[in-house]
């Protein structure tokens, strides 16, 4: 029979994974076999610069928090996991996928964005989407663009008063 001190340790860990559920706006579970730990540490690093982290628990545990807050993937928890818990939606999600475009063995599972179940499509449309400075530089050349032709018909229309004088 496991002793209570395992029990209470087993119980820290589903309040720790509790608490990260919370706290992220985005979780993303991925199977990391096949990395290395440098590997792994480059991706902690990346994740780090964009306010998320990646931890590795054991699927039980994360099965407990999970069922906590009436999510269920249970499908999606075989084998080796990983988790990303990011404080923003969009970020960890671009760290992933572009990790995914440079290690093959990595496979993104599923997700939970703002609370609701999303698929692997899901994820990769979000992915998709250009950067908060990608989109700033999209309206900005939007609204560059409208103001270029004010002026180009506000110049053609001083020229023909200009010639009407």
């Amino acid at each position: 029979m496991a002793s209570t001190k395992i029990i209470q340790e087993k119980q820290n860990i589903v309040d720790e994974i509790t608490k990260k559920l919370d706290d992220s706006k985005s979780i993303i579970l991925f199977s990391y076999d096949g990395l290395s730990v440098a590997d792994i540490a480059n991706l902690r690093k990346e994740l780090r610069n964009n306010d998320s982290e990646v931890k590795i628990y054991k699927n039980t545990l994360l099965k407990r928090a999970l069922d906590s807050k009436n999510i269920n993937i249970d499908s999606f928890l075989e084998g080796p996991n990983a988790v990303i818990f990011g404080k923003n939606v969009l970020e960890p999600i671009k760290v992933i996928s572009n990790f995914k475009k440079e290690h093959d063995t990595v496979d993104i599972r599923t997700g939970v964005i703002e609370g609701e179940v999303v698929t692997v499509d899901t994820i990769k449309e979000y992915a998709a989407i250009p950067s908060m400075e990608g989109l700033l530089t999209m309206l900005a050349g939007g609204m560059i663009e409208h103001v270029k032709n004010l002026s180009i018909g506000l110049n053609l229309y001083a020229e023909k008063l200009g010639e009407e004088n």
